[in-house]
């Protein structure tokens, strides 16, 4: 998927995205101007906007590589779980997100962008892809995988969107072992 893959940057840029990124999860998108980005990297305005484009670029840059790091963590996970492998998504978002309790940065940037920004494109390509790779999981071991992928997916999303709210990851837990009893229940009744 182009539209997830983050872009080649040079060392410069590199610690552009990094500051920015940093910023951008810790204060907010529309908080957080290129102003304050250029100051905190070390570098002008003119050299970020030189690397970057604009703040739009640097905000799909912020998401591409939150989805590739985010992705790089659930497939380590998985290549090493013995537990069902659909259910480390809870395991994946609580790493994503503790210990700050700031939750989904999806999510956190979802809010603040209009549908037509390229940022919300990456935002549901990345959750699309969520959704998706967890029907794959699913079906290893089951052939009615579309229902529960959705149950699971929606129940992943409820407790980390309410992680910024509680300030901590209980619901992931809470939801996984919810989710865990659901794939028992519907097991039973196929």
């Amino acid at each position: 998927m182009s539209i997830l893959k983050p872009p080649e940057l040079t060392p410069g840029a590199r610690r552009i995205l990094d500051t920015a990124s940093r910023l951008f999860y810790e204060r907010g998108l529309q908080a957080v101007g290129v102003d304050t980005v250029a100051a905190e990297s070390g570098v002008t305005k003119r050299t970020l906007y030189d690397r970057f484009g604009s703040k739009d670029a640097l905000i799909v840059a912020y998401l591409q590589r939150r989805d590739a790091s985010w992705w790089a963590r659930w497939e380590d996970r998985l290549d090493s779980t013995t537990e069902r492998r659909a259910l480390t998504v809870f395991d994946a978002y609580r790493e994503d997100a503790d210990p700050s309790g700031r939750g989904c940065a999806f999510l956190n940037a979802a809010a603040e962008l209009p549908p037509t920004h390229p940022g919300f494109r990456v935002i549901v390509a990345h959750k699309r892809r969520v959704r998706d790779r967890l029907e794959e999981l699913i079906r290893e071991e089951r052939d009615d995988a579309a229902a529960l992928a959705d149950h699971i997916y929606l129940l992943v999303e409820g407790a980390i969107s309410q992680q910024a709210i509680d300030g901590d990851a209980h619901r992931l837990g809470e939801a996984k072992e919810f989710a865990a009893r659901l794939w028992d229940v519907t097991a039973s009744t196929r």
